[in-house]
């Protein structure tokens, strides 16, 4: 990737003036006539939402959109849509036991709204705000309890002879207790917001379990087995690779083999997952900076912790900048894609959405680049001012690719706003349109979501302010 080192928040402001001009316009398009009882729109097929998922996992994001349009631009009509949705539509997701997606659905609408109502943006109304912090506080210990243990209770870390933290335990996704998803260090936002409002998870026998600490076992667990650190682990270990799922036996705990269910193989990164591991940990350092340390001897210590932290999300970003993206900062959807190799040295050239080989995933890239400004906002201000600047930049170089054409979608008739993403690839279930090989042209709402989310983000940093919900 070429990193863009003359690129300054101020400079992209205009750019997230048009992101958030469209932004407001499709919002609106798509609620105009969205029926809810279709469920929840997932990604476009020529041009127009759809329905279909596993789960309903990104009802939060077409709320939550509407909810960050408003931080941006004060619009009033946009707080009611996303306020009226979330007390509509959002109690079951709360409440729900059977997804690992909690941090993208209540996060996005209670947390933004609780969010919003913290920093001034909208009145603090004690009745709101107690009503978003029970739903937070409810969805951190619904969450946490989707939890098995592992047989690994050895402190590990990927610095060797540093202290480390015991990858002792993980919230399972969708697929059962064996399954261990990059995705879902996400989601460890809602246990750690919910441990934040001292909350805690009450097991059998009254048992208090502290929401902090699972997070933090989830956390080591995904970093030991989900990221690779270039120790010889195994013959395609490659530090910074990402395998999407680990797989643990059952009966024991043990570890058992890297899996996938979006990437192309165990042995490649999907790069979504990748993007998913890079965000996450930037933002679980930030909310390190809230805790105070002895909350932390439970598990390692803050030393330990940060370390992991920190290493885990350089590794991701390294191979990310290094491994795999293409000039302009825009992945394809996996590092060892089948016909990835037709494209040539596509590393030294602009990602190619119109290719007819191989699909770009712009979310990938969204949600990579709001963890590089985070990361790089955290080691500036941790006395690692050199590797800060460089992932900062980076992130900015990214939000400048798809902020422009051709991954912003100016078509009024098109209901998306960040155009290329691609959701199941290996399933075949994304659009393809006539002429073309491969899919383009469409859009996810996790795609949508995080445009918004990385363009506020930018937006707050011109400003010289800055948003995070801890």
């Amino acid at each position: 990737m070429k990193i863009d080192s003359s690129l300054t928040p101020g400079k992209l402001r205009r750019k997230t003036e048009t992101v958030f001009d469209l932004a407001g316009r499709k919002i609106r398009a798509l609620n105009a006539v969205w029926n809810p009882a279709q469920g929840t729109p997932v990604f476009t097929v020529r041009g127009r939402y759809t329905s279909r998922g596993w789960t309903e996992w990104t009802q939060g994001f077409q709320f939550g959109m509407a909810l960050l349009h408003f931080d941006a631009t004060g619009d009033e009509a946009m707080l009611a849509l996303g306020r009226e949705k979330t007390v509509r539509f959002m109690a079951s997701h709360v409440s729900h036991v059977g997804v690992h997606d909690h941090g993208f659905n209540n996060i996005s609408t209670y947390g933004n709204l609780r969010r919003l109502m913290l920093e001034g943006k909208i009145p603090s109304n004690r009745d709101e705000l107690n009503f978003t912090e029970v739903a937070l506080k409810a969805s951190g210990a619904v969450q946490a309890a989707r939890h098995v243990p592992t047989a690994h209770r050895d402190p590990w870390s990927p610095r060797p002879g540093r202290g480390g933290v015991a990858p002792s335990g993980y919230v399972y996704s969708f697929n059962g207790p064996q399954s261990l998803f990059a995705d879902t260090i996400r989601s460890m936002r809602s246990l750690v917001v919910a441990h934040q409002l001292g909350h805690v998870l009450m097991g059998e026998g009254d048992k208090p379990i502290n929401l902090l600490h699972r997070a933090i076992q989830h956390a080591a667990t995904t970093a030991r087995f989900n990221v690779f650190f270039g120790q010889g682990r195994d013959t395609y270990d490659v530090r910074g690779r990402v395998a999407h799922e680990s797989i643990f036996n059952r009966n024991d705990g043990q570890y058992r083999c890297p899996s996938t269910q979006q990437g192309y193989s165990p042995f490649t990164t999907w790069t979504r997952g990748a993007a998913w591991i890079i965000c996450g940990y930037a933002e679980q350092l930030e909310f390190l900076d809230t805790v105070r340390g002895a909350e932390l001897d439970a598990v390692g210590g803050r030393r330990a912790v940060t370390d992991l932290f920190v290493e885990t999300a350089r590794a991701a970003c390294d191979h990310y900048l290094n491994g795999y993206s293409a000039r302009d900062g825009v992945p394809y959807w996996d590092d060892g894609a089948a016909n990835l190799w037709r494209l040539g040295d596509y590393q030294k050239r602009d990602a190619d959405p119109y290719n007819a080989h191989e699909p770009v995933d712009s979310s990938a890239a969204a949600i990579a680049a709001q963890g590089f400004i985070r990361l790089g906002q955290w080691l500036s201000a941790n006395g690692s001012a050199a590797a800060g600047k460089k992932y900062f930049q980076a992130g900015l170089t990214i939000a400048d690719t798809l902020f422009s054409a051709p991954y912003l979608s100016t078509d009024p008739r098109h209901q998306g706003l960040l155009l290329h993403s691609v959701y199941h690839r290996p399933n075949g279930w994304d659009h393809v349109p006539r002429g073309r090989q491969v899919p383009c042209g469409e859009s996810s709402m996790w795609g949508d979501y995080h445009a918004l989310e990385l363009a506020l983000l930018i937006r707050r940093l011109a400003g010289g302010q800055y948003y995070t919900f801890f």
